[in-house]
Order: structure tokens, then C-alpha cells, then sequence
């Protein structure tokens, strides 16, 4: 049997079958709608993704094997997980200096006197810009000034380099200590 006359026998039947049939109005169709997905609840997201975020995140005491890129310093007394969680950014920045474009004398004086200032209104964190040492003929300059200072300073609890977004090894992230000292 041809192709084309098996088609068209098929349509016959078809068209017989369909006599008498008379075709829905457009207006009673209804329109699938896809399925919502489950509930999901949003803290159980956050927290496996602090989870993940940690195990990525792992705590390395870099100062052991400083490469000259990362400042980390923890004041002794201090438990490593003050060190973390500044790390993590538990502790908000409340406060911020730049020292680019700065020689390193003026730099020292601008930066003393920011950490005065901000002990002073009692702030708990703040952040130091210097730089990452790139226009500097030989070494970071600022940045080596920045870490004397910061390690040598009674009110830093503890200092590390910021995340790679808010300026990476360009910037440290600043713990100030709450308790009443002597500034050096």
C-alpha cells in the first residue's frame, strides 16, 4: 500500500470519527500553571552555606609562613577565634583611613592619630587602606609601617588583611580592644 493512500484513508477515518463533534469554546480552556516550588525555610539555606563558607574558610595561622601578602597578627591573650571571626567579618568596619599617595612619615602620624581617635569614640573595628606596595621601588613601605604600628599599638586586639572585595592585601580589617590601657 502507497504512502499517500494510507495517509489518506487515515484522514477519512479520522474525519468520519469526528462528525458530529463539535470543538470546546476557547474561552472554557484552561491554561496550565507550572507548580509552585516547595517552601523552603531561608535560615536552613544561610546556615549551610556558613557551613560551606567555613569549610572553605578554614583557619590558617599565616604568621607562621608570611609570605609578605597577608597581615595577620593576634595579640597573646587572645583566643584564635577572635582571629576567625574578624576574618569572617563577624565585627562591622565602623571606621576607615586611606593612606595612599601618603610618604611614610605623614602616613605614621595620620594613622596614630586615627587609632587615637577611634579608641577614643570607643569604636570596635576599623579599617587601614595602605596600598599594596606597587608604585614603592623596592617593598611595600606603607604597608610594612601599617603592620609595625598595628602589632606594636596597646589598643589592637588583632589585625589580618581584608577579603579580596573590600581591598585584599591592600587593606587591613582592625580589632580595637574594649578594655582601658595606656596608649603607646
Amino acid at each position: 500500500m502507497d504512502s499517500k493512500k494510507k495517509n489518506d484513508s487515515e484522514e477519512n477515518l479520522f474525519k468520519a470519527a469526528m462528525t458530529g463533534v463539535t470543538p470546546l469554546n476557547p474561552s472554557n480552556n484552561i491554561s496550565p500553571t507550572a507548580k509552585k516550588p516547595p517552601a523552603r525555610v531561608l535560615q536552613h539555606s544561610l546556615d549551610d552555606e556558613a557551613v560551606l563558607q567555613d569549610d572553605r574558610e578554614a583557619f590558617v595561622d599565616t604568621s607562621e609562613f608570611d609570605t609578605g601578602e597577608n597581615l595577620v597578627f593576634l595579640r597573646p591573650g587572645y583566643q584564635k577565634r577572635v582571629l576567625k571571626r574578624l576574618r569572617r567579618g563577624h565585627y562591622g568596619i565602623a571606621d576607615s583611613i586611606d593612606l595612599h599617595h601618603m610618604n611614610q612619615h605623614t602616613a605614621q602620624t595620620v594613622l596614630l592619630e586615627f587609632l587615637a581617635q577611634s579608641v577614643q569614640r570607643g569604636l570596635n573595628c576599623v579599617r587601614v587602606v595602605h596600598g599594596k606596595g606597587r608604585r614603592s621601588l623596592k617593598e611595600p613601605r606603607l604597608k610594612i609601617m601599617t603592620r609595625q604600628i598595628l602589632s606594636q599599638h596597646s589598643k589592637v586586639v588583632a589585625f589580618i588583611s581584608s577579603r579580596p572585595a573590600e581591598g585584599g592585601t591592600g587593606a587591613v580589617d582592625v580589632l580595637l580592644s574594649p578594655r582601658k590601657e595606656n596608649l603607646r
